[in-house]
């Protein structure tokens, strides 16, 4: 098998297509809300890459069991922008890995025309907050100035230490061939996986890109998370859990 192995399964005509990154990372933000867009609108999958730099492991789904690879699916909006999401359950295990599959993603995002980049994910606090915001980075002042009126926050020298792993690849690769490209990070603890945040992202993509999903499913699973913290804290600490009103922007 050689390193980076790209599998394409089809080839849609999409209009100005836009790629959605969402790998695991802090509070799986960028994960839950590239894979809330597929559960919400209508897909294809169009592409799998696999590396031997993902981790040595299989999935195993009804006994069957599937090499680690990451999915490209084909999403067509009613109103903005088709989209392009990248999904997958892992992220390369060393550098070299890193850069070899996030130029590969952008070869298949290439081949598939796409436009713009969306690179998505959290941005750890360190604590639990009552108040988010999303954070922002691009390759463009054009890009900046667009999504500083959606609402993101650009703050000079955040996230400290910079973006790491294929997020933040996608915005330095992606400037050397020229594409635009910025990612989007919600505020979030970092303890848990944070629902919150990535439906705070989704609400920014969705306004900026011009699509719309529902978030039914999202602020479920946000009350689960919840009442998990609110556990968590009485085993912790021997007393009563905090009230919803803490706890409502914790994922």
């Amino acid at each position: 098998m050689d390193p980076f192995e790209t599998e394409i399964l089809a080839e849609p005509e999409l209009d100005d297509p836009v790629l959605v990154e969402g790998l695991p990372g802090v509070g799986h933000v960028g994960k839950l809300a590239a894979e809330h867009v597929l559960e919400e609108l209508d897909s294809t999958l169009v592409a799998r890459v696999y590396s031997t730099h993902f981790p040595p492991q299989v999935t195993v789904e009804d006994g069957t069991a599937e090499l680690a690879h990451a999915e490209f699916h084909a999403v067509e909006t009613e109103d903005g922008s088709d989209l392009i999401t990248l999904t997958g359950d892992h992220q390369a295990q060393d550098n070299e890995g890193h850069y070899g599959l996030t130029d590969t993603f952008l070869d298949v995002a290439d081949r598939l025309g796409v436009q713009r980049v969306f690179a998505l994910g959290g941005v750890p606090t360190g604590e639990l907050i009552e108040e988010y915001d999303v954070l922002g980075a691009a390759t463009t002042d054009e890009l900046v100035d667009e999504l500083e009126s959606a609402g993101v926050e650009f703050r000079e020298d955040e996230p400290a230490g910079g973006i790491v792993g294929v997020s933040g690849l996608l915005l330095g690769l992606s400037g050397r061939r020229d594409l635009p490209a910025a990612c989007l990070m919600g505020e979030t603890s970092g303890y848990l996986v944070d629902p919150k945040s990535a439906q705070a992202v989704l609400e920014i993509l969705q306004d900026v890109i011009g699509f719309e999903v529902d978030f039914a499913s999202l602020e479920e699973r946000a009350d689960e998370m919840e009442e998990v913290v609110r556990k968590i804290q009485e085993m912790e600490g021997g007393g009563p859990a905090a009230s919803e009103e803490d706890l409502r922007y914790i994922g």
